[in-house]
């Protein structure tokens, strides 16, 4: 079973989007255990005051560390780790590397895993040095806090658990996983509105199918997103294949 702690000012926000579908499947099913932490509940203050301004001016709050670093020491003590073990500790900032496939298929891989969802200005920065062992962002762009990066994250940590999801190949051939976008999906009629389905795709040739699912997704990738081109590992038939492409770029349908 994975083991995923929030810590969070706003806990009621994950009752909805995580309380269904294959979320919720795999709490039933003991893959993976979900805790929304309230960091307020750890303020040693009457008034539950969680930040504070930031030193040296500026706009806005900062999130004090007492409250964090009480909450934290709350969770790692009920994790039961060895001497010389560290859960992955995620702060969600806007200044982390940018999520991809192959981060959720590493994170997939962990036992336990902390998040941390910020607000205001972000957190004091000695939580950052010493209980952060990942600053992860979901995009360049600012959102209000961490709770929505956090259920991203989530989301996409859990569909890669074993058990979650029926077949592997469900998320195997998915846009990303291989490093290219996915091919285009079609199901039945095989013709609606004069829109017919790619006769290979029925032919029931699974070679012809797996050459064309794999073109496809070349095709789709060179042009919404030609950088992913540089980390694939291309064969003699690829390179021919895109430069065929390239040679008749006025073609392409965008």
């Amino acid at each position: 079973m994975m083991i995923i702690k929030v810590m969070t000012l706003f806990p009621e926000m994950f009752s909805g989007p995580l309380d269904d579908s294959m979320i919720q499947r795999a709490k039933e099913k003991n893959i993976i255990d979900l805790e929304y932490i309230n960091i307020r509940d750890y303020a040693d203050n009457k008034h539950k005051k969680v930040d504070d301004y930031p030193y040296g001016g500026g706009p806005g709050m900062v999130m004090a560390p007492q409250p964090i670093f009480d909450c934290y020491d709350q969770i790692v003590g009920t994790l039961g780790l060895k001497e010389d073990e560290k859960p992955r500790v995620i702060y969600l900032s806007p200044k982390g590397k940018i999520f991809n496939q192959g981060m959720a298929i590493e994170l997939s891989k962990e036992k336990f895993i902390i998040m941390l969802c910020g607000h205001y200005e972000g957190v004091d920065q000695r939580v950052i040095d010493e209980i952060v062992t990942d600053e992860i962002s979901i995009g360049d762009y600012v959102l209000t806090g961490g709770e929505i990066p956090a259920m991203v994250l989530i989301d996409s940590i859990t569909r890669l658990l074993p058990g979650v999801l029926s077949q592997n190949q469900c998320y195997e051939d998915e846009t990303f996983y291989s490093g290219l976008l996915e091919y285009p999906q079609y199901t039945r009629p095989v013709s609606f509105r004069g829109l017919e389905v790619p006769g290979v795709l029925i032919s029931g040739n699974h070679k012809k199918i797996d050459e064309w699912r794999r073109k496809e997704s070349l095709r789709l990738t060179y042009i919404r997103r030609p950088e992913l081109l540089k980390n694939i590992k291309l064969t003699d038939e690829d390179e021919d294949f895109l430069k065929s492409i390239e040679m008749n770029s006025d073609q392409i349908k965008y």
